[in-house]
């Protein structure tokens, strides 16, 4: 993205009433490729999914190994590395079940390795605390004066209202 003279034409607590206010550009007909939304005051929220014990971790594991076996066992299958009267599927299979075996025994052994420093999941995501609609500087006016027929209950905080 270029950085080009671009000016605030309104302001939103959440994402969904930014990009509204940007459809709403874009059914009257406004060149909305002059159109940006950029979020602001950005934070770290990690939100805790629950506990790890040594049967999560192992359980974690096991799926995490499963599909790498089995791709590699049909691999060897299709390619016949190996007996060729063993189906690829079975071979597959076997990959499937040999994966999820090492999986488990290497979540167990990296949950050991922690010491209960880190026993639980979370995921993160940033979120900004609020949204800015910006405009090219040559078509910004443009752009406020639209959003302001939009109505300022469902449009947040206009530039112009500042």
């Amino acid at each position: 993205m270029s950085q080009q003279d671009r000016r605030p034409i309104a302001s939103y607590p959440t994402y969904a009433e930014a990009e509204r206010a940007v459809d709403y550009l874009s059914d009257q007909e406004f060149p909305v490729e002059r159109v940006a939304i950029i979020g602001h005051d950005l934070q770290l929220v990690e939100q805790v999914v629950g506990r790890v014990g040594p049967g999560r971790a192992a359980l974690s594991g096991a799926a995490s190994g499963a599909l790498p076996g089995a791709l590699i066992g049909w691999l060897f299958g299709l390619l016949s590395w190996l007996d060729p009267v063993l189906s690829s599927l079975l071979l597959a299979l076997y990959g499937l079940i040999f994966g999820a075996v090492i999986g488990a025994l290497l979540g167990l052994l990296l949950y050991s390795l922690q010491r209960g420093r880190r026993d639980f999941a979370s995921v993160s995501a940033m979120q900004p605390s609020r949204y800015e609609v910006v405009a090219d500087a040559e078509v910004a006016d443009q752009a406020a004066k639209l959003l302001n027929r939009l109505g300022s209950a469902a449009a947040g905080t206009t530039a112009t209202e500042k």
